[in-house]
């Protein structure tokens, strides 16, 4: 199957590596041409080398107020253009909500939400028919995860700002949509397991409760996500798509 997305262009967020980096790869793989940031150059330029021509490296942090302009003028300057955004920030830091203090809350803020809505606010201003914005957010959208209270409170906030621009933005053929991931074989989830005094059996534990009883590969979530983005989904938007391995029950 084709996916269409020969040449057409995207950023890509938090992409040096984990999932950002997954859909990054796929994308690249298929044709498209990428804008990849990380938090500082050397990460940024490596991750874009890893990918190819076809992809540019910026320094970015999503925090910044200057960093949605300043992406969609690379993207436009080297590849001339731009299709697509899929805003891909890294978790904040995992912990409970007493060990959580007000400074965290506000830099969490600044950069998974705050940072999120700018760069979409921007790409739907200069997005063409056919464009599309992406989420990767969390299965927190729907059932909490233990230990992860500053995401349990921010990630639902993004899905409800996604579903709303969604409807929006569809009158001009501009598509919203978000990925959801449950426990993909990532850093991120590794560090979750080792909060448990056995990460073996937590894993395990996470294992049995999935009905492929497994956890996912980044590979898996990439391909997923560059479906999402590409045209051959053009007739999906508002939705929030779950690659958890059929974790979550709820529709």
């Amino acid at each position: 199957m084709d996916l269409g997305l020969k040449d057409r262009v995207y950023i890509v967020t938090g992409a040096t590596r984990g999932l950002g980096n997954a859909v990054a790869r796929e994308l690249v793989a298929d044709g498209a041409k990428v804008v990849v940031t990380g938090r500082d150059e050397r990460t940024a330029a490596e991750a874009a080398r890893a990918l190819g021509p076809n992809a540019a490296g910026v320094a970015a942090d999503n925090a910044d107020p200057g960093a949605a302009e300043r992406l969609i003028a690379t993207a436009r300057e080297r590849f001339g253009g731009l299709d697509g955004v899929l805003v891909s920030v890294g978790g904040p830091p995992a912990g409970f909500v007493a060990d959580t203090t007000d400074e965290q809350w506000r830099a969490a803020f600044d950069s998974v939400f705050l940072g999120a809505v700018r760069l979409a606010r921007a790409a739907a201003d200069v997005l063409p028919s056919g464009g599309v914005i992406g989420f990767v957010l969390s299965s927190s959208v729907y059932e909490p995860i233990p230990g992860l209270t500053v995401s349990n409170g921010l990630r639902p906030g993004l899905a409800g700002f996604a579903k709303g621009l969604a409807d929006e933005l569809g009158p001009r053929g501009v598509r919203v949509v978000g990925l959801l991931p449950g426990r993909i074989d990532t850093d991120r989830v590794r560090e979750l397991d080792g909060l448990s005094a056995d990460p073996v059996a937590s894993r395990a534990a996470h294992e049995a409760r999935i009905p492929l009883r497994r956890y996912g590969t980044a590979e898996e979530f990439g391909r997923a996500g560059a479906f999402l983005l590409s045209p051959a989904a053009s007739y999906v938007t508002g939705v929030m798509l779950s690659v958890d391995g059929g974790a979550l029950h709820g529709f």
